[in-house]
């Protein structure tokens, strides 16, 4: 099973869904795809499987992945300062796999009726909600 992780910035978050990824579905492949080098560095480093950086890893792991982590400003052109490229968004949002994503202030997105959690609290929810999907 193949999971795609993308995180941008220093890459906290994408650590945090890889070691809780990794913790939940330890067979799983899981590729650390960063915006940047330091991202991708960070994801590498708490287990992820395989790492890449920029446009064109996104673009490319998504198309066949069977789940996508990530904060929602993966769908969103521009978000995370700018780091997220639209062709970025448009694959993330037109790719076959289920999105789990975390809502963050900081990609400029609110979710209406999404309750204010810890970090931690968002990335057990979205590990838990992909390990449940990819069980059916």
């Amino acid at each position: 099973m193949k999971i795609v992780v993308i995180d941008g910035q220093g890459g906290r978050l994408g650590c945090l869904l890889v070691e809780a990824a990794r913790a939940r579905l330890p067979q799983a492949q899981i590729y650390a795809i960063g915006t940047n080098t330091a991202a991708t560095a960070a994801m590498l480093k708490s287990g992820a499987s395989f790492g890449a950086t920029g446009e064109n890893p996104v673009v490319r792991n998504v198309m066949d992945a069977d789940g996508v982590l990530g904060p929602v400003g993966i769908l969103v052109a521009n978000a995370i300062l700018g780091e997220v490229t639209p062709a970025m968004a448009e694959a993330v949002g037109s790719c076959q796999a289920k999105k789990f994503l975390v809502p963050m202030n900081s990609c400029g997105v609110l979710v209406a009726g999404v309750e204010e959690l810890p970090l931690p609290a968002y990335v057990s929810k979205a590990v838990d909600s992909l390990a449940a999907e990819l069980k059916k």
